[in-house]
């Protein structure tokens, strides 16, 4: 190659680089489908999985469905971009994420890992070591399937969440109830039961009653609650998108002070019945 684009013309000369990304990207060239992302089209994402699902990577940056269908989220229902300084945790940051938001966030945002040395902090978010209210947005996308105490974990980031923050905690949900046991160590057993060698549970649709019994107030959004109809196709926003988890810190004095005026309801029931 490089002594083709030596007889080339120096106009028509291109970095090495960025002719094996032409070379690599020309079998999708076309704009069937569109990454919010990136910004950038293509024919046809590629596929992606350990079962490959069709349709599911985008070419340009490597976002997968819930990459796209989250950033959808973050741009139309969150004031995130709107320039004003936030603290933001990005736990376990995605290639296709963190330099995106990196540009956009600026000294607010905060990438952690336990094992990725390129993560700003080393951090175990069974035990943060954040004070109180560190804050105000948190975001930790398919990581507490890997967690042996995932309710600890939880409890952590709502600990460091602002009164006022949101977080959005993704897991994969690939059971109709969640599925755990500590006694399955072996890796091929948990490659069995749990789907990945290095899952410790499958979710279910109670994965939103956990985040509650941590202390958050949970909304579940769809795709039809994000996007819309005629971007479906186009962001290839399937079934592999998911849900989308949106959490904020329970009022928990609010929450008592209900539980304290239904005592006090039964209370004056009972003494008007013991007057009859």
């Amino acid at each position: 190659m490089k002594a083709i684009a030596a007889r080339l013309p120096t106009w028509a000369r291109v970095p090495l680089k960025r002719s094996r990304d032409f070379v690599r990207a020309f079998p999708y060239r076309g704009t069937d489908r569109f990454c919010p992302v990136c910004g950038r089209s293509s024919s046809r994402f590629r596929s992606f999985g350990v079962i490959p699902r069709e349709d599911a990577m985008c070419i340009h940056c490597g976002s997968l469905e819930r990459h796209r269908l989250l950033w959808l989220y973050l741009s139309r229902r969150t004031d995130l971009f709107d320039g004003r300084p936030k603290t933001i945790l990005h736990v376990a940051p995605e290639r296709c994420l963190e330099p995106a938001l990196r540009q956009r966030l600026g000294e607010g945002y905060v990438t952690a890992d336990l094992l990725n040395p390129n993560a700003m902090v080393r951090m175990d978010i069974t035990d943060i070591e954040y004070p109180d209210q560190s804050f105000d947005v948190i975001y930790c996308s398919h990581v507490l399937e890997h967690v042996q105490d995932d309710g600890k974990a939880m409890r952590e980031f709502c600990r460091v969440l602002k009164a006022d923050g949101w977080a959005i905690l993704l897991v994969p949900i690939t059971s109709e109830v969640t599925i755990e046991d500590p006694a399955i160590t072996e890796p091929e057993d948990r490659e069995r039961v749990f789907g990945q060698w290095d899952h410790v549970r499958r979710y279910g649709p109670d994965y939103a009653d956990r985040l509650r019994d941590a202390g958050f107030s949970v909304e579940v959004l769809t795709v039809d609650d994000v996007a819309e109809a005629d971007e479906v196709s186009p962001m290839a926003l399937t079934p592999a998108a998911g849900e989308i988890y949106v959490c904020t810190v329970q009022d928990v004095r609010s929450e008592l002070d209900t539980a304290s005026s239904l005592r006090a309801s039964e209370g004056c029931q009972a003494v008007a019945r013991s007057a009859e």
